[in-house]
């Protein structure tokens, strides 16, 4: 398979979607924030000074799959039709993150899924940093992703 964001001459370039189907296309990505017990249990208790950090980790997902396009220089902007953000406390200490990305068009939305998982991880680092310098951000990953030409995928 060609790497089709670069052109003849190996330059890159936005693809051409001009002539491709307008679809129902789904991603869905995760992502998991690691830290000490002690963080996840002032998370899951609400007491981090700075708010209530899933509520405000949520909306930052939403917002940062959105912007995407802004973001990444290859990637279409989108008419999203739908975005959603979960969590997990998992113990010892962990916060698992799964963001569900809808559009109806002409390209995927594996990178705003994508994206949507690594700024929520980023928005409770963020939040959370003050108490836990040791936090780690990782396993960002496509779970699944339907519609188009490629067909679906799950990992």
């Amino acid at each position: 398979m060609d790497l089709t964001h670069f052109d003849q001459e190996g330059r890159a370039r936005m693809v051409d979607v001009s002539d491709k189907a307008e679809t129902a296309r789904v991603a869905v990505a995760h992502g998991k924030v690691t830290m000490k017990p002690e963080t996840l249990e002032r998370i899951r208790s609400g007491l981090i000074a700075k708010g209530d950090v899933l509520a405000v980790a949520q909306v930052a997902g939403i917002m940062a799959a959105k912007q995407t396009a802004q973001l990444i220089p290859m990637c279409h902007p989108l008419a999203i039709t739908g975005a959603k953000l979960e969590f997990k406390l998992v113990e010892p200490g962990e916060v698992e993150i799964e963001a569900s990305v809808k559009v109806y068009g002409k390209t995927g939305v594996e990178m705003e899924a994508l994206t949507a998982v690594s700024v929520a991880a980023l928005t409770i680092y963020d939040m959370c940093k003050a108490i836990d310098k040791t936090m780690t951000i990782g396993e960002i990953y496509l779970v699944e992703k339907s519609g188009g030409k490629s067909g679906h995928f799950v990992r």
